[in-house]
């Protein structure tokens, strides 16, 4: 699967580890950014990942800032987005089973590394449930296109 990761740089080591784990796992990594610890908004990179799900030059994305909050507030704003900010494994399988979340949100602050990719296991792994679930998806797109008219 091609995947997209961004972070800012309070998530950069976080995202290099990741990055690194998926590719052991044999995804097609796509980074966007950033490329060091040095100070950067992670809207900027967290905007080019969701245009890479978007336009489906990749299938999902991996965002990492300190909270996961931050990323996870501009990669909902992208129509067609559905970034889950996940802190345990239950909520990352929940979000792919039940939301068919197409982004993973972590944060580096509150997240140990090997825990981090455990949930990333996890995301990439849980299929979608759909049926009531694709309901409350569909209701949620035309709520995006009634916002955006």
């Amino acid at each position: 699967m091609r995947i997209a990761v961004a972070s800012d740089h309070g998530g950069y080591e976080l995202k290099e580890k990741i990055k690194q784990h998926l590719i052991g796992c044999g995804h097609d990594v796509i980074d966007v950014g950033t490329d060091s610890t040095s100070s950067v908004s992670y809207v900027d990179y967290g905007h080019r990942a969701c245009e890479k799900v978007n336009d489906g030059s990749c299938e999902r994305a991996i965002l990492v800032c300190g909270t996961g909050i931050g990323m996870s507030v501009v990669a909902n704003k992208h129509k067609g987005i559905r970034a889950a900010l996940c802190t345990n494994a239950f909520m990352a399988e929940m979000a792919r089973r039940h939301n068919n979340a197409n982004v993973l949100v972590l944060g580096a602050r509150v997240l140990a590394i090997p825990y981090a990719t455990i949930l990333v296991d996890v995301f990439m792994s849980e299929p979608f449930d759909g049926g009531r679930h694709q309901e409350r998806l569909d209701q949620i797109a035309r709520m995006e296109d009634e916002a955006c008219e």
